[in-house]
């Protein structure tokens, strides 16, 4: 049942809904999109220091966040979300060392963002990896993660 959702969720990750005319009339900002990069590396910072409350900076702090992942029902709100995270990643051992690779960013609007990134954790035991989705939206001057799709699978 597992592998059949991972599959689904696959391929409903990978199917393009954006409009591409309207991405292509909205101004890629190296700005913005640094600003989006910031995130990211700030949050691998804060998880390579076993700070899962600092990596959680990133994510929209509202009911309305949307946390997937293929091993895991949805989580629907930051509370949520934090509570899976401190659950599924006890201890820094656990949690490994996060690396990231961003493979897309597109600028939706002035105040959303879609990126597509490939994760990996190196642990002493094995070596998580998969895809991420997130969506992301600019509240006044700050970029934050309003919902993350997470692919896990074995490279």
């Amino acid at each position: 049942m597992k592998q059949l959702f991972a599959f689904f969720l696959l391929i409903l990750l990978s199917c393009n809904t954006n409009n591409n005319n309207n991405i292509n009339t909205i101004k890629q900002d190296p700005l913005e999109i640094d600003a989006i990069k910031k995130i990211l590396t700030t949050q691998q910072e804060c998880w390579n220091n076993g700070d899962i409350d600092g990596f959680m900076k990133g994510y929209w702090n509202s009911e309305d966040l949307i946390f997937t992942s293929s091993k895991h029902q949805p989580a629907y709100g930051w509370k949520a979300t934090l509570d899976r995270y401190k659950n599924s990643y006890p201890t820094k051992s656990s949690m490994g060392e996060f690396n990231f690779e961003i493979l897309n960013i597109n600028l939706t609007s002035e105040k959303k963002a879609k990126l597509k990134g490939k994760w990996e954790l190196i642990r002493k035991d094995d070596h998580p990896n998969g895809l991420f989705w997130l969506d992301l939206e600019k509240f006044e001057e700050n970029w934050v993660i309003i919902k993350d799709s997470t692919l896990s699978f074995e490279l």
